[in-house]
This record gives C-alpha cells, sequence and structure tokens, in this order.
C-alpha cells in the first residue's frame, strides 16, 4: 500500500502537472512553494529522473514525467477506494462521494441525498464543496464519484451529462426596481467567459460596477442586507421571491446557464444508475421551480418572454 506521505506527494506532482506552475500549485496546497519543490525533488530522487523542466514560465512535464503521470493518477485512485471502503461506517455496506459547486447544494444538491438515502439505505454518502477546478481535481483523483457543475471540465474517465436548463436573473431587494435604476447598488457576480461577454454586450453601463463576487448564489445575502442587485440562479432565488425579500428587475434579460453532472466511468453501475436517476428526478423539481421565477418574469414585462442577455443586441448588430 502506497504510504500517506507518498500519496502527498504524488498529489502535489500532479497539482504542478495540472497547473504547469510550482507558484500556482502551492496556492492551491495551501503550502510553501519550497514545500512544492521538495515534495516533487524526494519523487525525482525516487524514479531517479527529472519530472519537469524548470523555466521562468512555469514548470512542464518531461517525457517521464509524462510517463509517470497515468500511474499517479492511478495510484491516487486504488488508494481513494481503499480509505473510502475502509472508512464506512457500520451498517453500511457501499459508499459515494459526490461534489457540487455552492450555489447547486440548496433545493438541489441537499434534495438528491434525501432521495438517495431513501433508496438506497445501505449507501454511506459523503459530499464535497467546491470550485470547478477543484472538484474536476477530485474527479480525477478519484476523491468523488460525481459532480455538479455548471462549467465541466472533461478528462479521460470522466463522462457529462445535463441534468438543469438553470436560468440566470436579475434580482433586487427593492420593489420596482428595473435596469436604468441600478446604478451604485448592483453588484457583479462573475458566472464565467460566456456570462461576462454577454454581459458587457447587454449591459454595459453595469459591467464595472466596482464590486465583483466569485460567490455564486451566496450574493443573494450579501444583496438582501445591503440594498442591492445581482444576477442569481432563478432555482435559488425562488425562496426568496416568495419571501418578498429580493424581487425581479423589470426589463431585464435572463441568461441560460446550465447545470452538469460529470461522473467516473468506473463507478459501480447499479450505485451510478441509482444517483443519475435520483439526480434527474430532483432536477426535474428543481427546474419547475425555475420556470416559475421565469413565468413571474414574463408577467413583471407584460407577459413578454424575457432575452437572453446579449442576444438581442448581438442581432442589432448583424442587421446593422
Amino acid at each position: 500500500m502506497v504510504a500517506i506521505m507518498d500519496i502527498t506527494l504524488l498529489k502535489t506532482f500532479l497539482e504542478v502537472a495540472a497547473t504547469g506552475s510550482f507558484v500556482s500549485a502551492s496556492d492551491r496546497l495551501f503550502v510553501t512553494q519550497s514545500a512544492v519543490s521538495l515534495r516533487v525533488q524526494r519523487l525525482e530522487d525516487s524514479l531517479g529522473k527529472p519530472l519537469f523542466t524548470r523555466s521562468k514560465a512555469g514548470a512542464e512535464l518531461t517525457p517521464a514525467g509524462r510517463e509517470f503521470e497515468r500511474y499517479a493518477l492511478s495510484m491516487i485512485r486504488v488508494w481513494e477506494e481503499a480509505r473510502q471502503q475502509v472508512a464506512i461506517p457500520e451498517g453500511f455496506t457501499r459508499s459515494i462521494s459526490i461534489g457540487a459547486q455552492y450555489s447547486l447544494w440548496p433545493r438541489l444538491g441537499f434534495r438528491w441525498i434525501d432521495q438517495m438515502q431513501s433508496a438506497m439505505p445501505d449507501l454511506n454518502i459523503r459530499a464535497e464543496l467546491g470550485m470547478p477546478d477543484r472538484l474536476t481535481r477530485f474527479l480525477i483523483e478519484g476523491i468523488t464519484q460525481i459532480g455538479l457543475l455548471y462549467t465541466p471540465q472533461l478528462r479521460p474517465g470522466l463522462s457529462a451529462d445535463m441534468v438543469l436548463e438553470e436560468e440566470l436573473v436579475l434580482v433586487a431587494s427593492w420593489k420596482g426596481a428595473t435596469c436604468d435604476g441600478l446604478t451604485g447598488r448592483y453588484v457583479f457576480v462573475d458566472w464565467g467567459p460566456e456570462f461576462i461577454g454577454a454581459h458587457a454586450i447587454a449591459l454595459p453601463d453595469l459591467t464595472n460596477p466596482g464590486l465583483t463576487f466569485s460567490l455564486g448564489a451566496m450574493v443573494a445575502e450579501y444583496a438582501i442586507n445591503r440594498q442591492a442587485a445581482a444576477y442569481l440562479p432563478a432555482r435559488y432565488v425562488k425562496k426568496y421571491l416568495d419571501s418578498g425579500d429580493l424581487h425581479l428587475v423589470a426589463d431585464a434579460p435572463r441568461f441560460p446557464y446550465p447545470v452538469w453532472a460529470v461522473w467516473r466511468t468506473d463507478m459501480e453501475k447499479d450505485v451510478r444508475d441509482m444517483a443519475l436517476s435520483k439526480l434527474n428526478l430532483v432536477s426535474s423539481h428543481a427546474e419547475a421551480d425555475g420556470d416559475a421565477v421565469l413565468s413571474q418574469l414574463a408577467v413583471l414585462n407584460g407577459d413578454e418572454t424575457a432575452e437572453i442577455l446579449g442576444e438581442k443586441n448581438d442581432v442589432d448588430d448583424i442587421r446593422s
């Protein structure tokens, strides 16, 4: 069995390989750059060959490093499988580890866990939280078997299915808000490059408000407590709309933002099939919540379908 310290060395090696930088790897691993260098050096000494070519531009895998990478991934996966199997509590026979971005736990991830527990009572479930890069690394290494992400990154051994047609809508913590009246009260939520590009086209006056968050749906609490406006998932904000804490912004475009399930293809088949079927079930309910919000937006706009962020302007530019 690979020693725990060797696992740490392997994970450090894989982080440097993924980022192409000792500095970036140290940031992600929350250790000093010298610690990363020492760990990689220990691996290189053990293998008798250099794994990276160092330069001012970063770190690039050598031929030996590329060859070793697949073995490192395999060893990490075996270790994680063994660790999870040994850690199964008494009374449970199987285990699954799932991960999701923060915005996808409320009204989706938690309900998914409820359904899986009902369907398979002997299943031990572990839940992880993370940003896309972290969750993807967990999937590759076998730390998690299924992840819920907005922006999937496919790698060998991973597959993806779209499970939810999420919609981002503009909400404010006061009634009667319009796009023209948000100056000084709007906060920008970074939902990725596609959203940023469409936002810059459709709402140029709000593109650089001086305050940007990469916190996803967590920004809802900020908006409520500070009389602010932001783009947030329709599914997530429905409860706040129902309670009157948030309100849809009239004449604001929406932004389609699908949710994907990324899963390891080597999962135990019956566990995978059950997990994905239950995920599809709760996704249908979550999508219904989002559709209800879009219906409210249509009524607010005089029964007109809300425009898609950036789309109308693109058409107008082409016609002109």
